[in-house]
């Protein structure tokens, strides 16, 4: 097997005693807050470029080639939370880091990063700024929480490169931050060229494990940054020897389960870490298990996905779960392959828009890629969901300002989005909002016509807000079985045909305002104070189907009305209840659906998106509906 030169270093190289400097001489003599978020965005930037290799290579545990794409979701959701702070202590930093890799830790590899910022977070809680020894002390710390927290540690993994990173931290003893990233980043890499000899499933592949490629490719980004090298100009480091993932078989013998799990549960009192790995270590193998504050997340293998999240229902409030078909996966990848070197991408990639309104938990947890809709305010354009958030428009709305006009996305923003999904997909099913709402739709079936990347399939939701989300998610779950893109969008047009949502408005300015009502229907209802009970057709029109006087009845005439279309009977439905400054409302309902269609029936929700509350207005709110029954 050869190893790559970039990774390649004798050994008798890395333990050469440090260089004392005269003081005035050394370059970075502490790490505060900007520093270290600097340093984690470069890392977590160069990070991202090496998914595709990262995948190719992936064998260990199973080689379903998705370690890349996990990790770069991961280290997206860190660069995002870090891009938006403005912190001076490097305790806060560190902190947001740890926090924002629990919210979007994706697989083994992304479960593990949280691990060690958590215990990196732990260890330098309450300080401003760190010199080199307390660094290599929370690096330490780092290390040793995540090896507590894992079950059955194996080297030869990232958990090797990182103890071994740690280590040479600690006995550094350089006082200059400069020369320390460079000592690291050799010890990461020779470590990183021995766990083959560490790991037999690696060697027999010709391969180094890919976790442990994607930690050192994080410290070469901060390297990257010391050095002042732009990290645009850099060129992907040479693939390693070995064809990885194409050239295993898939291990039957030791990977005795098949779905790759994950969930995010929010609460307070919930159990501890070790408490929740006691309950769940029975149910299968690679379990990591984070609680943070009142957050938990799981990480599992089994056979019995549907067993695990009906526990975690009964810990808390189940946000996100999924759980993908290893097996399908890897058999996918190597067909796809055809006998060649090939790109080691998942089976299908989800797309939708941001009028779906779906969380941010839900989008990084199963990796949807969202084009934003626009928002138009004189010269300044906003994009819906990035540049301003649903609660902000909220209380642009509630203040009476001056509100921006909605724009669809330009074709140009789809392919743009395409071309994202496609580095993680063979094709791609996009789940839009409906036809008849937005131009959104043909906005993004012009751009599906003009690219070639990989096949995409479209299908219109015929509706907005999280009817439409709740179909990109039932989507999601499908390709996470393995279902084929076109039968995708078969099966989410048969949901849709049973499926729809009501809303009700508190007030009719906005509506006449975006010509959905007219002005002497909107005086007579506001003079009687009656409240309209709205709901989509199958074409996805929006149709009157009810009114009530005042808003306590509205709200009682509009699950009357839902209970007729929902009854007792179905046997699979999920709901969403969206608001538009009110969140009030929610906890209401959705007790109250659960009190009807059980306890532990999946209820989402969120703040209705800036381009549809637009012509709603403070007050409306809705419950959407999707039934999977055949």
């Amino acid at each position: 097997m050869v190893i790559p030169e970039y990774i390649r270093r004798d050994v008798s190289e890395l333990t050469c005693p440090p260089i004392i400097l005269p003081a005035f001489l050394m370059q970075i003599q502490y790490l505060d807050g900007p520093r270290l978020r600097r340093s984690l965005v470069a890392a977590c930037d160069y990070a991202q470029r090496h998914r595709n290799e990262l995948n190719r290579i992936n064998v260990f545990p199973v080689p379903d080639g998705d370690t890349g794409t996990n990790l770069a979701l991961t280290v997206q959701s860190i660069a995002d939370h870090l891009r938006a702070n403005r912190a001076r202590s490097v305790s806060v930093v560190a902190n947001e880091a740890a926090q924002a890799a629990v919210l979007g830790a994706r697989g083994n590899c992304g479960m593990m990063l949280s691990h060690f910022l958590l215990g990196f977070a732990a260890n330098v809680d309450g300080r401003d700024r760190i010199d080199t020894a307390e660094f290599g002390r929370a690096l330490a710390s780092g290390a040793r929480n995540l090896y507590e927290a894992i079950e059955k540690p194996v080297e030869g993994t990232i958990l090797t490169v990182m103890r071994d990173t740690a280590d040479a931290a600690e006995l550094s003893g350089d006082p200059d931050f400069v020369p320390l990233i460079r000592l690291l980043v050799d010890h990461a890499r020779g470590s990183l060229a021995r766990t083959p000899d560490l790991l037999p499933v690696l060697k027999k592949a010709g391969v180094v494990d890919a976790g442990a490629m994607g930690f050192v490719s994080l410290l070469e980004g901060v390297l990257l940054l010391v050095n002042g090298d732009p990290l645009l100009a850099q060129m992907t480091p040479e693939a390693s020897s070995g064809i990885g993932i194409l050239a295993t078989a898939y291990p039957g013998d030791e990977e005795q389960f098949r779905f790759c799990t994950e969930a995010l549960v929010r609460g307070e009192g919930m159990p501890n870490q070790n408490e929740v790995r006691e309950v769940l270590r029975d149910f299968g193998d690679s379990l990591i298990v984070i609680r943070s504050a009142e957050i938990l997340k799981i990480h599992v293998h089994t056979d019995e996905p549907e067993t695990v999240f009906e526990y975690l229902r009964s810990v808390g409030d189940l946000v996100t779960h999924k759980a993908e078909d290893m097996r399908a996966q890897h058999a996918a990848i190597r067909g796809s392959a055809d006998g060649h070197i090939t790109l080691a991408r998942r089976p299908v990639t989800v797309v939708t828009d941001s009028a779906a309104d779906l969380s941010e938990e839900i989008v990084r947890a199963h990796g949807i890629h969202v084009t934003p809709l626009v928002l138009i305010d004189g010269d300044q354009t906003y994009r819906d969901g990035i540049d301003i958030t649903a609660e902000d428009f909220h209380r642009r709305l509630a203040g009476h300002e001056a509100l921006p006009t909605t724009s669809q996305p330009a074709p140009a923003d789809f392919l743009d989005v395409f071309a994202r999904a496609a580095e993680e997909g063979e094709s791609i099913v996009g789940v839009l909002t409906g036809s008849s709402l937005s131009g959104t739709f043909q906005s993004g079936e012009a751009a599906a016509a003009r690219f070639h990347g990989v096949p995409v399939h479209l299908t219109d939701s015929r509706g907005a807000s999280l009817l439409e989300g709740l179909l990109v998610l039932k989507a999601c779950e499908l390709a996470e079985s393995a279902w084929a893109p076109e039968d995708i969008v078969v099966e989410i047009g048969r949901i849709r045909d049973q499926s729809g949502i009501l809303f009700t408005v508190d007030t009719f300015e906005r509506l006449i305002s975006s010509g959905r009502v007219g002005r002497g229907r909107a005086m007579l209802g506001r003079f009687l104070g009656i409240k309209p009970i709205l709901s989509l057709s199958q074409e996805g029109a929006v149709l009157p189907v009810g009114k009530a006087l005042g808003s306590t009845r509205a709200r009682t005439e509009l699950l009357r009305l839902l209970r007729e279309k929902v009854p007792d009977s179905v046997r699979k439905v999920r709901f969403g209840v969206v608001h538009v400054g009110i969140p009030e409302i929610v906890p209401s309902v959705t007790a109250q659906l659960r009190s009807w269609y059980g306890e532990h029936t999946e209820v989402l929700t969120a703040p209705v998106t800036s381009v549809i509350a637009t012509h709603l207005g403070i007050g409306a709110w809705g419950v959407a509906y999707v039934v999977e029954d055949e």
